[in-house]
């Protein structure tokens, strides 16, 4: 008689995104009336919401329209599943996909966790960087639609995982790939700009206490030390602006703009997202692809994301492995959180764990 193998359920959170044109209004809705995304007072949110949400839904559409009419999104996130799920032979273990804005949504993700019966459960964001807007508000959902599911079970939930060596490694070595294919078509005389976008918050989120610039830049450092000993010249910049507001700067669209007048060719990085969506798609591959032929750039290489890359699973399933060791509660990737006390929004310091 052989040893019953744990079983556990992991779920997997992620913003989520229209699997059809029909859906990209009340997607663009439910992402407006976010309290943490539309910081307002509740009793005008409800209207600014469908305000923004209408401002948005023509250009929305057309960019999902460039797409075939719906996002990958889903469909990428489900290969992760069945990949990670399938690297983790030492668990009886399946994995659930609960989307923040479109479906599969928490209450219906709960539900199926709770027939699954999972001895333990572990809560694992898509985001690498913790930011409120993101892992906060997903986790927030979350708990909710357990309580309304009564499902109650030992649960770790990983908070961050921005500085996790081997996730730092599989993303180096699709930018080392690319840095490579850019020189190969290049030649050595055109000097290279490289850029790591990441998607934009409004700067008063981050100076009220968000750790997610923060995050974003100890990842590129750690990228930069993987990388190894080459010149390069680098930056981050911020992408994916939404509302008038200032957001954090410098945006990509200026940081190809000074590569252009510097006659340097671009190699941009998707820094925070590990899978394709409209914001990788349509946004890097085809408006700033445009830019940069319009002004001049002589060249535009765009790093992979990470989707299913079996560096990147293999990546993910060891930071499971560290999470379900560590037990149940507030986990942070191999060991605890880096967040200095500026940054009090970030989980692990209002737990007085960092």
């Amino acid at each position: 008689m052989t040893d019953r193998k744990p079983k556990l359920a992991i779920v997997l959170f992620n913003l989520g995104a229209p699997d059809s044109l029909q859906a990209v209004w009340p997607f663009l809705r439910n992402l407006f009336s976010d309290p943490a995304i539309l910081r307002v007072p509740f009793f005008v949110r409800p209207l600014l919401a469908r305000l923004i949400a209408r401002a948005r839904l023509k250009p929305a559409s057309e960019n999902y329209a460039l797409l075939g009419g719906k996002s990958p999104l889903l469909d990428l996130t489900r290969r992760q599943a069945k990949a990670l799920a399938e690297a983790l032979e030492e668990f009886e273990v399946q994995c659930f996909i609960a989307m923040r804005y479109w479906h599969p949504l928490s209450d219906e993700a709960a539900r199926q966790v709770l027939a699954f019966d999972p001895q333990q459960v572990l809560l694992l964001p898509l985001y690498p960087q913790f930011s409120t807007t993101t892992t906060g508000s997903s986790l927030a959902v979350w708990h909710e639609a357990a309580a309304r599911a009564g499902l109650v079970k030992p649960t770790t939930t990983l908070c961050c995982w921005y500085a996790h060596a081997s996730y730092i490694e599989s993303f180096a070595a699709l930018v080392r790939k690319t840095l490579a294919d850019a020189r190969q078509q290049l030649g050595s005389n055109v000097p290279v700009k490289l850029l790591f976008s990441a998607h934009g918050l409004p700067q008063s989120i981050v100076d009220a206490g968000d750790p997610y610039q923060f995050h974003i830049e100890r990842t590129v450092e750690n990228i930069i030390k993987a990388l190894g000993p080459l010149d390069l010249d680098w930056q981050i910049c911020y992408q994916s602006r939404a509302t008038p507001e200032k957001w954090l700067e410098p945006s990509t669209v200026d940081a190809i703009r000074h590569a252009a007048a510097k006659g340097k060719a671009v190699v941009i990085a998707p820094v925070a997202f590990v899978s394709d969506h409209s914001e990788t798609l349509v946004e890097l591959d085809i408006e700033y692809a445009k830019l940069a032929a319009e002004l001049g750039v002589p060249g535009y290489f765009r790093v992979p994301a990470l989707n299913d890359h079996p560096a990147f699973v293999s990546a993910l399933a060891e930071l499971v492995r560290e999470a379900v060791r560590a037990g149940p509660g507030l986990y942070a990737a191999k060991g605890g959180c880096g967040c200095p006390p500026a940054f009090p929004k970030c989980p692990n310091i209002h737990k007085g764990k960092a």
